[in-house]
């Protein structure tokens, strides 16, 4: 709206799409036809998802005329563009719709693929779920057929379902020549130059693939053969406990056997003293 502060206020309604598509943030939506907005079939079911349905229309269509204080013609604006994105989703699956996004896709007007083995292949937005106010826009890469957010926070705050979720499958089948080779290139750990041994990557996988499994199983509490870490430690604390009680068992019985002996010793030395007294009373008398 700043670019047509100096402009009355029907000659910025009778540009109101136009101020739209070039406004920053907004490069993804590409121009509807003035014939499809105003067909009212095209439009089944969105006035009961916009607030002051009417006025928004009124507003995208260049037919507003209602004299209104700033906050009400704020809350209008807001319902325009929400109007518009929610017609913007149902149009770009037309024919004429992917055209127009065709055009946009050829300039690369969405952005290019972040990944590396991509070669900067151009992306289309699309969304996570066709509710309003759900997900935001992401982009979408048809070599590596996957998924990236917007470099610009003004993108990134862009609703998915002004896209939907079908259009870029629907725009590849519709531009099956722009179906790209997929990208069988992929990144080689290297160490110093040398390839890192796969064999250390499969341990790695198994490795990872046995702990979820033990962890599935922990949480379903299921008996498993499974022996890990913790499992190994807690043997390991049995095994040493077992152990120090069969040394204090040999000590003990070590102990017994040595009192044992003192008690038979001494038994023996009581029973040659009584006799050697005797005897030698005996002598004395």
């Amino acid at each position: 709206m700043d670019d047509f502060v100096s402009e009355s206020e029907s000659d910025y309604a009778s540009y109101w799409r136009d101020w739209f598509i070039s406004s920053r943030g907004n490069e993804y939506f590409c121009e509807i036809d003035e014939d499809y907005i105003t067909d009212r079939f095209n439009l089944t079911g969105l006035n009961t998802e916009v607030q002051y349905y009417q006025y928004a229309l009124d507003l995208i269509t260049d037919v507003f005329d209602l004299d209104c204080d700033d906050d009400m013609r704020e809350t209008i604006e807001k319902s325009a563009r929400h109007l518009y994105g929610l017609v913007h989703a149902r149009y770009i699956v037309t024919t004429r719709g992917l055209q127009k996004m065709f055009e946009k896709y050829k300039k690369a007007d969405f952005g290019k693929c972040p990944r590396v083995m991509c070669s900067s292949h151009p992306l289309l937005p699309m969304g996570l779920s066709d509710v309003p106010n759900s997900k935001p826009v992401k982009l979408y890469c048809a070599r590596c057929e996957d998924i990236y957010n917007p470099k610009s926070s003004r993108h990134a705050a862009i609703d998915g379902a002004y896209f939907g979720t079908s259009f870029h499958n629907i725009f590849f089948q519709v531009y099956p020549t722009l179906v790209p080779a997929k990208s069988v290139e992929r990144y080689i750990p290297r160490c110093y130059g040398f390839k890192v041994h796969a064999a250390a990557a499969l341990v790695r996988w198994q490795n990872s693939q046995r702990d979820e499994m033990r962890r599935r199983l922990r949480k379903l509490e299921v008996e498993s053969g499974f022996k890990d870490a913790e499992d190994e430690a807690e043997l390991d604390d049995d095994d040493e406990e077992e152990e120090e009680e069969e040394e204090e068992e040999e000590e003990l019985a070590a102990m017994d056997e040595a009192e044992g002996a003192q008690q038979q010793h001494a038994a023996a030395a009581a029973g040659t003293a009584p006799g050697g007294v005797a005897a030698g009373g005996e002598g004395v008398h």
